[in-house]
């Protein structure tokens, strides 16, 4: 596995870790079809050890990092899973109250990438809120494997009002001067754009390729987006197009990114589709955007 490097995997390999990670392949299936490719020395276990996630070697903010006070709490979703599990992530040294970020995670529950993206998001001066969808399942398993099993049998509408409920408490906390902002990532950059479509007092709305709201949808949003997006992710980004016209003709404010020559999940950096350049920028450009909204 050492001697792997990301460039010399073919996208196929990726696109098809993409329909794997995205329960369109099952574990035996995205296995066969790997074989294709394990050739020149490579062998589908060195090649599948490669694109999984590697969670501990990638941590940017630690648990017990001295900027920020961390812990998990639990808030009231009546309309979703009733009680659910979240981390907060407030600064250390905030001399007043900040905003709010919500962090939404991808479709395998509350992993150690998105908390640790919370608490990015708290060292940047925002309190953060990264709920766990799969609570009322008994959480987050411990791999995402499992992870993805327990989240595709909840129903994605129920888990929006979670994350929308969040957003409320978000909101009420003693620590939030009232404004809050969502950044979501895959089925988080969907519920980051159904929430903008459903609260009209949210602030902003931070979709990393994520689906996008019917159009017909698309009048109901108040909040100002940044959506980011990766030119090799054909299947989200297909449905673009649609969307930009629905919020050109609606004259909704918004900022769209494509960057050039990444993956889908390339802000992740626990796997290999990982683009350093890409996230740093889409994430600087992330706490700009709130730095801007959320005051």
């Amino acid at each position: 596995m050492a001697s792997i490097k990301k460039e010399d995997i073919q996208q196929e390999v990726f696109d098809l870790y993409d329909d794997y990670a995205h329960n369109r392949l099952t574990r035996l299936d995205f296995v066969k079809r790997l074989s294709t490719y394990a050739v020149g020395g490579l062998t589908v276990t060195s090649l599948m050890s490669f694109l999984m996630p590697d969670y501990e070697a990638q941590i940017q903010v630690k648990e017990n990092d001295p900027r920020i006070i961390t812990e998990y709490i639990h808030y009231q979703s009546p309309k979703g899973g009733g009680s659910i599990k979240a981390l907060l992530c407030i600064p250390k040294d905030a001399k007043k109250r900040v905003g709010g970020v919500l962090v939404v995670h991808e479709n395998r529950g509350l992993n150690p990438y998105i908390e640790d993206v919370a608490r990015r998001a708290a060292v940047a001066g925002f309190v953060s809120l990264a709920p766990d969808a799969l609570t009322p399942l008994g959480g987050y398993p411990g791999n995402d494997d499992e992870g993805r099993t327990m989240q595709s049998k909840r129903d994605r509408n129920e888990m929006l009002e979670d994350f929308i409920a969040g957003a409320e408490y978000l909101k009420k906390h003693e620590a939030c001067n009232g404004k809050t902002g969502v950044v979501g990532f895959c089925f988080g950059g969907w519920i980051s754009n159904m929430m903008a479509v459903r609260m009209p007092d949210l602030d902003a709305a931070v979709p990393y390729y994520g689906g996008q709201p019917p159009v017909e949808n698309v009048p109901d949003i108040k909040a100002p987006l940044q959506i980011h997006y990766a030119s090799l992710d054909t299947r989200v980004n297909e449905g673009w197009p649609a969307y930009e016209k629905a919020l050109k003709e609606n004259k909704k404010e918004y900022q769209m990114y494509m960057y050039e020559n990444v993956n889908h999940g390339f802000h992740n950096d626990s796997t290999p589709r990982f683009d350093k350049a890409a996230a740093e920028l889409a994430w600087n450009r992330t706490i700009a955007f709130f730095s801007a909204k959320l005051k």
